[in-house]
């Protein structure tokens, strides 16, 4: 029997609703516990002009129904009402809510994964309660050190983009690029490709914080003080990385076509070009953590929310990946 995957649709004035509704009109292999307000999924539904059937989630119950037009949903009630496209930090603290759900039925077995649809962070800071991510909550929620990758499928194969740093603005970003940082951050991504997508000898290119590579140190030192003895410590250790790399040449054929990922050092260094290759269908996927966690490439959508012109390709994806790491 296949593990339950959670999956929590996000920003309730945003697509993730549309999108379960969506997901929810096929049949489906993977049994899918939806972690929301029920009526917000209805009226969405009917928004939508979409038949839906909802079945209450029983964990005392294994089989979940994966039938067209219908939804296991563990409910979750929404604070205040909503309306597609109007955000309210009202219920900043709902989208928290499920989330936590989906984390510790990860941790407890509950569910074998969770993916996760978009959310809106400035609505959840806008309540007063300090949030950066996905990533950082869930960090804080399993106490341990995630590292962030997003990957896509391409005509020569996997495209996999990791993340030294993550939601920080870019003035931070040096500071927070520390030896420690961009060492755990290799470990885990090695390791996980190992793990969890079964490539024995990981080949990772990194690269450099600085215009080309920082020149020799004309133009930075972190590659020369940081990422160079990085690289050389781990690579003694038996690992293949190749870098430090200068980012505008890293992402081209000569390089791509032989490595198993690319080691970003700062988030809009790496994911724009993976996000070219790949928008729509590329995948985030939390390594590191001690649950699986997928989530989509893509943001709230608040202008498109009850309009059903949108693409479910990104969340289909999502979905496929936690089932085939949670049912290895």
């Amino acid at each position: 029997m296949k593990a339950n995957i959670a999956l929590t649709p996000g920003e309730p004035a945003g697509i993730g609703p549309d999108l379960t509704v969506m997901l929810a009109q096929h049949s489906r292999s993977n049994p899918i516990i939806a972690i929301a307000d029920k009526q917000l999924l209805l009226e969405r539904a009917a928004a939508l002009n979409l038949p839906l059937t909802i079945q209450d989630y029983d964990e005392s119950v294994s089989a979940v129904t994966c039938d067209a037009q219908s939804l296991c949903v563990k409910h979750v009630a929404l604070q205040v009402p909503t309306v597609c496209g109007q955000l309210n930090s009202d219920n900043a603290a709902y989208v928290l809510e499920t989330l936590d759900h989906a984390v510790n039925g990860c941790l407890n077995a509950q569910f074998g994964a969770m993916t996760t649809a978009p959310l809106h962070k400035g609505i959840i800071n806008d309540a007063g309660i300090a949030f950066t991510g996905h990533t950082e909550y869930l960090a804080e929620k399993t106490q341990s050190e995630p590292v962030m990758m997003l990957a896509t499928e391409t005509a020569s194969g996997p495209f996999r983009v990791a993340l030294a740093t993550t939601h920080l603005p870019l003035s931070a970003v040096p500071a927070a690029l520390t030896f420690d940082v961009l060492e755990r951050a290799l470990r885990i991504l090695h390791n996980d490709l190992q793990d969890r997508f079964g490539v024995q000898n990981p080949r990772i290119l990194v690269a450099g914080l600085n215009p080309h590579a920082g020149e020799s140190g004309h133009m930075g030192r972190e590659e020369i003080d940081i990422i160079e003895p990085v690289l050389a410590k781990l690579i003694a250790q038996g690992m293949q990385l190749i870098g430090p790399l200068p980012a505008d040449t890293l992402f081209t054929p000569q390089h791509l076509d032989t490595a198993d990922a690319v080691m970003a050092m700062y988030h809009d260094q790496g994911l724009p070009v993976l996000k070219y290759a790949g928008f729509g269908d590329a995948i985030n996927i939390t390594l590191g953590l001690p649950i699986i966690r997928t989530s989509v490439d893509h943001g709230t959508a608040l202008d498109k929310a009850g309009t059903g012109n949108i693409d479910t390709g990104s969340l289909d994806a999502a979905l496929s990946l936690a089932s085939t790491l949670a049912n290895p």
